[in-house]
């Protein structure tokens, strides 16, 4: 899986902490450097709306449909996929869960050599890609563009990066929590103890 940090909306807790002032009337108390210590007064006090201020795009690779169909559950994040539709699965690349021990992990390649020759069976008897589509594995590995402001990204992280998640949702939320932690610290610092 490789997840890389396409953008992050610049000065983004300067914006926040501005947004959030204009709620108090109190943009006097803003100062240079003062943004960290008013984000972490806004977590405190449960005041996340001026974290949608600021917005942060994900380009994910290498991760299965499986996780993909937990991703996009997050309604409030922006979703661009590579399609299976208009991108022919031919050859298709999948993600091994890692709980497989060796000879389990054999049958599962052998199990995944059967399924890309039934696609490739239906695209040869005519089938477009939208229809060859529905033999296709959830282990199929996908691509994709996610946008999400920050507030539904520490709600994400909350979920997908705690113990319990699934395991390959948790890398990929954890991987972005390390990208995105640097570039607002104060706005999820919090979150760190998840995956620490």
């Amino acid at each position: 899986m490789q997840i890389e940090l396409l953008a992050v909306t610049e000065k983004a807790e300067e914006l926040i902490e501005f947004a959030a002032r204009v709620c108090y009337r109190s943009h006097a108390g803003a100062q240079e450097g003062s943004a960290g210590k008013f984000i972490a007064r806004l977590l405190a006090m449960g005041h996340e709306s001026p974290l949608e201020h600021a917005c942060a795009t994900f380009h994910l690779q290498g991760c299965s449909r499986a996780m993909t169909h937990q991703l996009v559950r997050h309604r409030l994040m922006s979703v661009s996929q590579q399609s299976q539709r208009y991108v022919t699965e031919a050859g298709f690349e999948y993600v091994t869960p890692p709980a497989l021990d060796k000879e389990d992990g054999r049958e599962y390649d052998r199990d995944m050599e059967t399924i890309r020759a039934m696609y490739a069976k239906w695209k040869a008897r005519g089938l477009k890609n939208e229809d060859a589509r529905f033999v296709l594995p959830n282990a199929c590995a996908s691509t994709l563009v996610i946008t999400a402001n920050f507030r539904e990204f520490r709600h994400i992280f909350r979920l997908r990066c705690a113990r319990h998640a699934q395991w390959e949702i948790r890398e990929a939320c954890t991987r972005m929590l390390r990208l995105l932690q640097p570039r607002a610290p104060a706005v999820f610092a919090d979150l760190m103890e998840l995956i620490d």
